[in-house]
């Protein structure tokens, strides 16, 4: 119920409650340029205090490769419009109304980093207090620039600034204040924020400032937000990869060198490596001034695993050259090993022929007469038996001398099947070199992994 109030001048009484009487009473209609044009102060050089808060309701993305981040935002600002006044008696106790914004000046705000303008519409009421206080509360989608610190990707912190001020008004005409301090909106935004995307809200700071701008000094409010990366799906989707091709080509030492399998296979993981490095590159921005650590660690895995490759290359080369001088080695011994058995099978038949001999000088001594005196025997007998010692003895010396001769041949052929299963020179250095390498590969990786990460844990950003 309306209270029965008489007005200033007496023209308002009982019945003035309506928003369509306060709007004529000031005059407010869109065809009235007066509260549109200019800055509502009583006198030109009064300066206009506007009251700014801005809280985060989500962390929508943050695109490294364009260095923009895209936040959902709500901003709030106040400022005193010395036009615009009443008495709450004169209109039934009415002490605030929403106006259209179309009727109000406004303050030109804009952020410094913006890039694409919020396509959603802004806010179309602004709300009016009997005293002359006018509130703009907005909420929009903010697409910024923001300088990207990637050295310590994917464990890095960013902070990226926020800075609003007047488009075109100098600081003796309009002024910035925060709200709030600093801890107060951290704490805020950190309660109303439903979306972090892949980051999480660290802390906010607020501070004002004065910039020069063309020439002239302009009043500048500051927000800077500092959010830490969630890291566990970059180590489990691209790290931890990367680490187990390294142990893939530390397993390739136990494939043997012979055949070509070894290399396919060292072939195929720094393929992988090059595919992931190539997923990273479209990550990262090109336009950081030092090479972020996660690339070192790409190019040292990458580096590790090419002179692993180009060592079996090496290993490959020099035991095919050793087999190329066994295959040559080898018709040799088969031409040796035809020549020793037919010395072999000659000295079977000087061995027949000799016992041929011996059984026929035997019949030769048994085949006697019967006739014969025992004389006569006794000194055929001598006879014979003296040529035939020196007979055997002849024949014995011969034998001695061709076993002798077997001896060697067969000696010659156990040492060329011996050499022929022992490996060859080339064979022998690539081994030595294979362990040599193998030593050296562990050392410089184990080296290189536990300087990155320590880098990675203690190093400090851009």
């Amino acid at each position: 119920m309306c209270l029965d109030v008489s007005a200033v001048d007496g023209m308002y009484s009982e019945g003035n409650c309506s928003y369509q009487d306060l709007f004529k009473y000031l005059n407010l209609t869109k065809n009235n340029d007066l509260y549109t044009m200019v800055r509502p102060v009583k006198h030109y050089k009064v300066t206009t205090w506007v009251d700014l808060k801005m809280v985060i309701y989500g962390i929508l993305d943050v695109r490294e490769i364009d260095q923009t981040l895209v936040l959902y935002v709500w901003i709030y600002m106040s400022w005193n419009n010395y036009h615009i006044r009443w008495h709450p008696d004169m209109f039934c106790g009415l002490n605030h109304v929403l106006f259209p914004t179309e009727v109000m000046w406004k303050p030109d705000l804009i952020v410094e980093e913006m890039t694409e303008k919020d396509k959603a519409p802004p806010s179309p009421y602004l709300s009016v207090t009997y005293q002359g206080w006018v509130e703009y509360r907005n909420d929009q989608v903010l697409v910024s620039t923001c300088r990207m610190h990637v050295y310590k990707f994917p464990f890095d912190i960013q902070s990226c600034n926020l800075s609003f001020k007047s488009a075109l008004h100098c600081d003796d005409e309009i002024k910035f204040k925060a709200i709030l301090n600093a801890s107060k909106i951290a704490e805020w935004s950190r309660e109303v924020m439903q979306n972090q995307y892949e980051w999480l809200f660290i802390n906010m700071t607020v501070r004002n400032k004065t910039v020069n701008t063309f020439g002239y000094n302009q009043s500048m409010i500051v927000y800077t937000i500092t959010m830490k990366r969630r890291s566990v799906l970059y180590i489990a989707n691209f790290i931890l990869p990367i680490l187990f091709f390294f142990c893939l080509d530390l397993a390739s030492f136990l494939i043997s060198d012979t055949g070509g399998e070894k290399l396919s296979f060292k072939v195929t993981v720094l393929l992988a490596v090059t595919v992931m490095q190539l997923i990273l590159n479209d990550i990262l921005p090109s336009s950081s001034d030092r090479i972020p650590l996660i690339a070192v660690y790409c190019i040292g895995i990458f580096s590790l695993i090419l002179l692993s490759l180009l060592e079996t290359i090496l290993v490959m080369y020099l035991i095919e050259k050793d087999s190329e001088s066994k295959d040559n080695e080898e018709d040799e011994n088969q031409s040796l090993s035809k020549e020793c058995g037919d010395k072999q099978g000659k000295a079977n038949i000087h061995k027949y022929d000799r016992g041929g001999k011996k059984w026929m000088h035997c019949a030769c001594v048994c085949d006697v007469s019967a006739d014969e005196s025992p004389s006569e025997l006794l000194s055929v007998t001598k006879e014979g038996s003296s040529s035939q010692l020196t007979e055997e003895s002849n024949t014995l010396e011969k034998v001695s001398d061709e076993l002798r001769a077997v001896e060697k041949t067969l000696t010659l052929v156990r040492k060329c099947r011996m050499e022929k299963g022992k490996p060859g020179y080339w064979t022998r250095v690539a081994k030595t070199i294979n362990k040599v390498f193998f030593i050296f590969y562990i050392t410089v990786a184990s080296v290189f992994l536990v300087a990155i990460f320590s880098i990675w844990s203690y190093a400090e950003d851009e």
